[in-house]
């Protein structure tokens, strides 16, 4: 007997067909002798649709309400799933994330799991219930309901996973595995069979948004199986594990992140000690930094530019400008039209000329390129906005030619 945890995202239940045909999946998975703990999303926009009722009462409620509010969204499709499965004929039973015995820090919003208490979920595995959990949420050290922010279903899932030592984690979505790149706007993107934690991580990190990177990287550290799977198609998905012996490719994806802004601190004082004041006072404000470039020095000051996140670029324009004077800079200006494009593959370690492929790519189709940043198995850059899909369609030919 085997113990599997499937995850469905909000559009896999999104109304009572879909909430039907996840029921079927669950039910087939348990008639083959399987015990089957399922995490749920919430339905649809449902999220959304909640954020935007709080808006009209309180724009700047508590974090706190905020998330007693939004843990509803999973409540509702955990209880409609265990109908459905009820209606079907199979013990079923449906649980919060606190009644699951996820227990968090004390960070409303997004929360970080401490520790799951499975006692409740092994009684009612020995009962041989099918068991529906509430993705997204847990319960902090005041009792208080917290959620556990973007990609939280996926989080939950691979945590219950590693707690009961599943057999594996499958995660079903609205496409049926990892591509070499997003088929929705590459052409000839291809499925891949399998792909390892880093390469996953680093794809998730990057943009591609099939698995969130908290869930591969909680994965990769308690060595659970995890595959990506179709909730419309009954066919084989993408395999997330720890060596991938899929053909030897030189890189396994193109990614790109649109959520970029390019932030440029001009007249540096060039001496010790500057880059760390800058980037220690973003870090003290939770500023993520990716790519960084400092120019050569000249009259004794350099130029540092650097990309953060769009949606924290007017927090960390503001955290530089309150302390122009202790960084001691002259100006500071920031660039929202521009986009993250990388190519990710372990392959890539041991063969030379991937970077040079990459950039004759862009060069041939006038594509300019504004930062560069590497690591043993991704190569990113930094271009215009507008150029973004076409970049990735180029450098995916170049690396994935389509056979005339």
């Amino acid at each position: 007997m085997a113990l599997i945890v499937q995850k469905f995202g909000g559009s896999s239940v999104k109304d009572a067909e879909h909430v039907r045909n996840v029921a079927r999946i669950v039910t087939d998975t348990y008639n083959k002798g399987n015990q089957v703990v399922v995490v749920v999303s919430a339905q649809g926009d449902t999220t959304d649709d909640l954020i935007e009722k709080a808006n009209e009462i309180n724009p700047k409620a508590s974090k706190r309400e905020m998330d007693m509010l939004l843990s509803t969204g999973e409540q509702i499709s955990i209880s409609l799933l265990a109908m459905a499965i009820e209606a079907l004929g199979y013990p079923v039973i449906s649980l919060t994330g606190w009644q699951a015995g996820f227990v968090c820090h004390t960070n409303y919003g997004n929360a970080r799991i401490r520790h799951i208490d499975a006692d409740r979920l092994n009684a009612e595995l020995d009962k041989n219930k099918i068991i529906i959990v509430a993705g997204f949420q847990g319960v902090n050290r005041l009792d208080d309901i917290t959620t556990l922010g973007r990609g939280g279903s996926d989080t939950s899932a691979v945590a219950l996973a590693a707690t009961l030592h599943a057999d594996c984690c499958q995660i079903y979505t609205d496409v049926d595995g990892v591509y070499t790149a997003d088929p929705r706007y590459v052409k000839g993107a291809i499925k891949l069979n399998e792909i390892t934690y880093d390469e996953m991580l680093e794809l998730a990190s990057l943009g591609a948004n099939v698995l969130h990177n908290r869930s591969v990287e909680m994965a990769k550290k308690y060595h659970v199986n995890m595959e990506v799977l179709s909730s419309l198609e009954d066919k084989p998905g993408t395999k997330v594990k720890e060596v991938a012996t899929m053909e030897k490719m030189l890189i396994k994806g193109v990614a790109k992140d649109d959520n970029v802004a390019r932030i440029s601190v001009m007249g540096v004082p060039d001496e010790p000690g500057i880059a760390y004041n800058l980037f220690s006072l973003l870090a003290s404000k939770k500023i993520d930094v990716d790519i960084i470039l400092q120019s050569i020095g000249r009259d004794g000051t350099k130029d540092i530019t650097f990309t953060v996140p769009e949606s924290c670029m007017l927090n960390a324009m503001t955290v530089i400008q309150e302390n122009k004077e202790v960084l001691r800079i002259s100006d500071v200006t920031f660039n929202t039209d521009v986009a993250k494009v990388s190519i990710v593959g372990a392959g890539m370690q041991s063969n030379p000329g991937v970077a040079a492929k990459m950039f004759g790519a862009l060069s041939e189709a006038n594509i300019n390129i504004k930062m560069i940043s590497t690591s043993e198995i991704k190569i990113s850059v930094l271009i215009d906005k507008d150029k973004a899909k076409q970049a990735c369609n180029v450098i995916h030919e170049a690396f994935f030619p389509v056979e005339a």
